[in-house]
């Protein structure tokens, strides 16, 4: 019986390994609009590309992300532009005024995801590179505004 459970149970660990070691591709059309632009970047498990923003003249960082995958809703082939604000999670008066906040947005919302803040921008999957470079500095500069004023000067994200 003992040898039986080792031959079941060994298949199952090599399986869990490979499971656990692939990451999600990314789409290389990201890529290709990132690298016209002179955009560094790296790209992280889930197949997102990662750019962290430097804000040299205060001393601080920001990180925001581009979808390595669309979505398709009525037609339209859509990505996602997020940024993250806070990560301690948002009580109920300020998620009041986040929704406040992102009515006067003209492009993006605020949307948590788990005890993550994060400003989300989407694009139709059509954008030029430099349409998509500026939603990029657009999620940034929000999101790191939003952190500045939940956090005062932690600078996390």
């Amino acid at each position: 019986m003992r040898q039986n459970a080792r031959l079941i149970l060994v298949p199952l660990l090599l399986a869990g390994s490979v499971l656990a070691s692939s990451t999600v591709a990314a789409d290389a059309s990201v890529k290709t609009r990132l690298d016209a632009r002179g955009v560094k970047y790296d790209v992280d498990a889930d197949g997102d590309y990662k750019v962290t923003y430097s804000y040299k003249d205060e001393n601080r960082t920001q990180l925001v992300f581009v979808s390595g995958s669309t979505e398709s809703v009525g037609g339209f082939k859509v990505r996602e532009v997020f940024a993250p604000a806070a990560k301690d999670g948002i009580t109920g008066p300020q998620a009041i005024e986040l929704m406040a906040d992102s009515r006067s947005n003209k492009l993006g919302s605020w949307e948590l995801q788990g005890d993550v803040l994060y400003f989300v921008i989407k694009l139709p999957d059509s954008v030029n590179a430099s349409e998509l470079e500026s939603a990029m500095d657009i999620a940034a500069q929000t999101a790191d505004n939003k952190e500045i004023e939940l956090s005062g000067d932690e600078d996390a994200l």
